[in-house]
Protein backbone atom coordinates (compact mmCIF):
# COMPACT_ATOMS: atom_id res chain seq x y z
CA UNK A 1 0.00 0.00 0.00
CA UNK A 2 1.44 3.33 -1.15
CA UNK A 3 0.83 6.27 1.75
CA UNK A 4 1.09 9.99 0.45
CA UNK A 5 2.46 12.35 2.55
CA UNK A 6 -0.26 15.25 3.34
CA UNK A 7 2.16 18.10 4.19
CA UNK A 8 3.03 18.37 0.69
CA UNK A 9 0.22 20.46 -1.48
CA UNK A 10 0.98 21.98 -5.31
CA UNK A 11 2.11 24.68 -3.96
CA UNK A 12 5.25 23.29 -2.97
CA UNK A 13 5.53 22.23 -6.72
CA UNK A 14 4.92 25.93 -7.54
CA UNK A 15 8.06 26.68 -4.74
CA UNK A 16 10.43 23.95 -6.79
CA UNK A 17 9.34 25.79 -10.21
CA UNK A 18 9.74 29.67 -9.18
CA UNK A 19 13.07 28.56 -7.52
CA UNK A 20 14.43 27.20 -10.59
CA UNK A 21 16.74 28.67 -13.17
CA UNK A 22 14.50 27.09 -15.71
CA UNK A 23 11.64 29.06 -15.94
CA UNK A 24 12.30 31.99 -18.08
CA UNK A 25 12.64 35.36 -16.17
CA UNK A 26 16.60 36.21 -18.12
CA UNK A 27 18.21 36.62 -14.79
CA UNK A 28 20.93 33.94 -16.50
CA UNK A 29 22.29 37.11 -18.20
CA UNK A 30 22.47 38.94 -15.37
CA UNK A 31 25.80 39.37 -13.01
CA UNK A 32 24.99 42.40 -11.12
CA UNK A 33 28.68 43.81 -11.66
CA UNK A 34 30.66 40.66 -11.13
CA UNK A 35 31.66 40.66 -14.69
CA UNK A 36 32.86 43.96 -13.97
CA UNK A 37 34.83 43.23 -10.68
CA UNK A 38 36.38 40.29 -12.61
CA UNK A 39 38.19 42.41 -15.11
CA UNK A 40 39.47 44.52 -12.39
CA UNK A 41 40.17 41.61 -9.61
CA UNK A 42 41.37 38.10 -10.06
CA UNK A 43 38.61 36.62 -8.02
CA UNK A 44 38.41 33.51 -5.91
CA UNK A 45 36.25 31.57 -3.94
CA UNK A 46 36.14 34.03 -1.22
CA UNK A 47 35.45 36.98 -3.34
CA UNK A 48 32.54 35.83 -4.65
CA UNK A 49 31.22 34.57 -1.50
CA UNK A 50 31.48 37.93 0.10
CA UNK A 51 30.16 39.74 -2.87
CA UNK A 52 27.34 38.33 -2.70
CA UNK A 53 26.61 38.43 0.90
CA UNK A 54 27.30 42.29 0.76
CA UNK A 55 24.22 42.33 -1.95
CA UNK A 56 22.19 40.28 0.35
CA UNK A 57 22.43 42.02 3.46
CA UNK A 58 22.95 45.74 1.78
CA UNK A 59 20.42 45.71 -1.07
CA UNK A 60 18.71 42.08 -1.98
CA UNK A 61 17.35 41.88 1.72
CA UNK A 62 16.21 45.41 3.01
CA UNK A 63 15.23 46.71 -0.54
CA UNK A 64 13.97 43.84 -2.48
CA UNK A 65 12.89 41.58 -0.48
CA UNK A 66 10.59 44.77 1.90
CA UNK A 67 8.84 45.35 -1.79
CA UNK A 68 8.23 41.77 -2.38
CA UNK A 69 6.80 40.79 1.24
CA UNK A 70 4.77 44.70 0.42
CA UNK A 71 3.86 43.47 -2.91
CA UNK A 72 2.66 40.42 -1.61
CA UNK A 73 0.63 41.60 1.19
CA UNK A 74 -0.67 44.51 -1.11
CA UNK A 75 -2.33 41.80 -3.54
CA UNK A 76 -3.75 39.87 -0.19
CA UNK A 77 -5.76 42.96 0.89
CA UNK A 78 -6.33 43.50 -2.70
CA UNK A 79 -5.05 47.27 -2.77
CA UNK A 80 -3.84 48.03 -6.11
CA UNK A 81 -2.69 51.73 -5.08
CA UNK A 82 -0.19 50.45 -2.26
CA UNK A 83 1.26 47.82 -4.70
CA UNK A 84 1.59 50.76 -7.12
CA UNK A 85 3.06 53.01 -4.66
CA UNK A 86 5.59 50.14 -3.86
CA UNK A 87 6.42 49.68 -7.61
CA UNK A 88 7.34 53.07 -7.86
CA UNK A 89 9.53 53.27 -4.62
CA UNK A 90 11.41 50.20 -5.50
CA UNK A 91 12.28 51.64 -9.12
CA UNK A 92 13.36 55.04 -8.15
CA UNK A 93 15.85 53.18 -5.61
CA UNK A 94 17.11 51.45 -8.66
CA UNK A 95 20.06 54.49 -9.38
CA UNK A 96 21.68 52.79 -11.93
CA UNK A 97 20.08 52.74 -15.39
CA UNK A 98 21.16 49.25 -17.12
CA UNK A 99 20.66 47.21 -13.64
CA UNK A 100 16.90 49.44 -13.25
CA UNK A 101 15.81 48.10 -16.90
CA UNK A 102 17.29 44.58 -16.87
CA UNK A 103 14.63 44.44 -13.49
CA UNK A 104 11.80 45.60 -15.30
CA UNK A 105 12.53 43.08 -18.36
CA UNK A 106 12.89 40.63 -16.16
CA UNK A 107 9.87 41.27 -14.16
CA UNK A 108 7.42 42.07 -16.87
CA UNK A 109 8.65 38.93 -18.61
CA UNK A 110 8.06 36.59 -14.97
CA UNK A 111 4.33 38.57 -15.10
CA UNK A 112 3.39 37.40 -18.81
CA UNK A 113 4.70 33.62 -18.12
CA UNK A 114 2.75 33.35 -15.30
CA UNK A 115 -0.59 34.73 -16.57
CA UNK A 116 -0.19 32.51 -19.10
CA UNK A 117 -0.98 29.63 -16.96
CA UNK A 118 -2.70 31.60 -13.88
CA UNK A 119 -6.32 33.20 -15.51
CA UNK A 120 -8.14 33.42 -12.17
CA UNK A 121 -5.94 36.22 -10.13
CA UNK A 122 -7.47 39.85 -9.97
CA UNK A 123 -4.64 41.82 -8.59
CA UNK A 124 -2.15 40.08 -11.59
CA UNK A 125 -4.17 41.05 -14.34
CA UNK A 126 -4.43 44.84 -12.05
CA UNK A 127 -0.84 45.02 -12.19
CA UNK A 128 -0.31 44.21 -15.78
CA UNK A 129 -2.58 46.49 -16.41
CA UNK A 130 -1.31 49.63 -14.42
CA UNK A 131 2.14 48.46 -16.47
CA UNK A 132 0.37 49.03 -19.93
CA UNK A 133 -1.32 52.37 -18.75
CA UNK A 134 2.48 53.51 -17.23
CA UNK A 135 0.90 53.55 -13.83
CA UNK A 136 3.46 50.77 -12.54
CA UNK A 137 6.95 49.46 -14.00
CA UNK A 138 7.07 45.65 -13.76
CA UNK A 139 10.23 46.11 -11.46
CA UNK A 140 11.60 42.49 -10.25
CA UNK A 141 10.97 42.08 -6.79
CA UNK A 142 7.55 43.30 -6.74
CA UNK A 143 6.65 41.11 -9.86
CA UNK A 144 8.16 38.78 -7.84
CA UNK A 145 5.90 39.10 -4.74
CA UNK A 146 2.79 39.62 -7.34
CA UNK A 147 3.50 36.07 -9.10
CA UNK A 148 4.18 34.48 -5.98
CA UNK A 149 1.23 35.39 -4.12
CA UNK A 150 -0.99 34.08 -7.70
CA UNK A 151 0.57 30.50 -7.02
CA UNK A 152 -0.55 30.73 -3.57
CA UNK A 153 3.34 30.25 -2.04
CA UNK A 154 3.70 31.59 1.39
CA UNK A 155 5.52 35.15 1.53
CA UNK A 156 8.17 34.35 3.80
CA UNK A 157 9.00 31.04 0.90
CA UNK A 158 8.43 33.74 -1.62
CA UNK A 159 11.37 35.87 -0.07
CA UNK A 160 13.32 32.63 0.45
CA UNK A 161 12.97 31.55 -3.25
CA UNK A 162 14.09 35.46 -4.21
CA UNK A 163 17.30 35.34 -2.00
CA UNK A 164 18.22 31.77 -2.96
CA UNK A 165 18.09 32.08 -6.53
CA UNK A 166 19.82 35.95 -6.47
CA UNK A 167 22.40 33.49 -4.55
CA UNK A 168 22.09 30.98 -7.60
CA UNK A 169 22.04 33.36 -10.37
CA UNK A 170 25.73 35.04 -9.28
CA UNK A 171 27.59 31.59 -8.75
CA UNK A 172 26.18 30.33 -12.34
CA UNK A 173 28.00 33.91 -13.56
CA UNK A 174 31.01 33.45 -11.79
CA UNK A 175 30.76 29.92 -13.23
CA UNK A 176 30.60 31.46 -16.39
CA UNK A 177 32.75 33.51 -16.20
CA UNK A 178 35.71 30.91 -15.57
CA UNK A 179 36.17 32.07 -12.04
CA UNK A 180 34.34 29.39 -9.89
CA UNK A 181 34.34 25.82 -9.87
CA UNK A 182 30.91 23.85 -9.42
CA UNK A 183 31.48 22.43 -5.82
CA UNK A 184 33.10 25.71 -4.76
CA UNK A 185 29.78 27.42 -6.05
CA UNK A 186 27.96 24.19 -3.79
CA UNK A 187 30.35 25.62 -0.82
CA UNK A 188 29.20 29.22 -0.90
CA UNK A 189 25.57 28.40 -0.90
CA UNK A 190 25.90 26.13 1.77
CA UNK A 191 28.31 28.56 3.90
CA UNK A 192 25.39 31.66 3.10
CA UNK A 193 22.83 29.64 4.67
CA UNK A 194 22.84 31.80 7.64
CA UNK A 195 23.21 35.22 5.56
CA UNK A 196 19.95 34.32 3.82
CA UNK A 197 17.97 33.08 6.46
CA UNK A 198 19.08 36.67 8.75
CA UNK A 199 18.11 38.49 5.41
CA UNK A 200 14.70 37.07 5.35
CA UNK A 201 13.97 37.33 9.42
CA UNK A 202 15.38 40.92 9.39
CA UNK A 203 13.29 42.31 6.63
CA UNK A 204 10.23 40.25 7.19
CA UNK A 205 8.09 42.59 8.25
CA UNK A 206 10.27 46.12 7.18
CA UNK A 207 7.81 48.58 6.44
CA UNK A 208 7.84 50.32 2.76
CA UNK A 209 8.95 53.78 4.64
CA UNK A 210 12.21 52.11 6.17
CA UNK A 211 13.13 50.73 2.78
CA UNK A 212 16.70 50.78 2.11
CA UNK A 213 20.09 49.80 0.66
CA UNK A 214 23.66 51.27 0.29
CA UNK A 215 26.61 49.44 -1.57
CA UNK A 216 28.53 52.13 -2.65
CA UNK A 217 31.02 49.77 -4.31
CA UNK A 218 28.25 47.52 -5.56
CA UNK A 219 26.66 50.95 -7.47
CA UNK A 220 30.48 52.07 -8.76
CA UNK A 221 30.75 48.58 -10.70
CA UNK A 222 27.86 48.62 -12.37
CA UNK A 223 28.57 52.05 -13.77
CA UNK A 224 31.75 50.41 -14.72
CA UNK A 225 29.94 47.62 -16.51
CA UNK A 226 27.50 50.41 -18.09
CA UNK A 227 30.93 51.69 -20.17
CA UNK A 228 32.36 48.12 -21.02
CA UNK A 229 32.76 47.68 -24.39
CA UNK A 230 32.77 43.94 -25.04
CA UNK A 231 30.48 41.88 -22.09
CA UNK A 232 28.85 38.59 -21.32
CA UNK A 233 26.41 40.20 -19.47
CA UNK A 234 23.65 42.79 -19.49
CA UNK A 235 24.52 43.89 -16.04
Amino acid sequence: MMFMDTEISSEDVSILQMSDSFFPTGLYAISNGLEALSHVKKLKSKDISQFIAVYLKQVIGPSDYTALGKAYESCKKGDLTDLLNTDENLYFMRIIEETRSASVRSGNQLLKCVSYFVKNKKMLKDYQNGISTGNATGVFPVSFGVATWSLGIPKNKAGLILLYSFTVGIIGAALRLGRLQHFDGQQIIHELRPVILESVLTNIDRPISSMWQFAPGLDILQMKHETMVSKMFIT
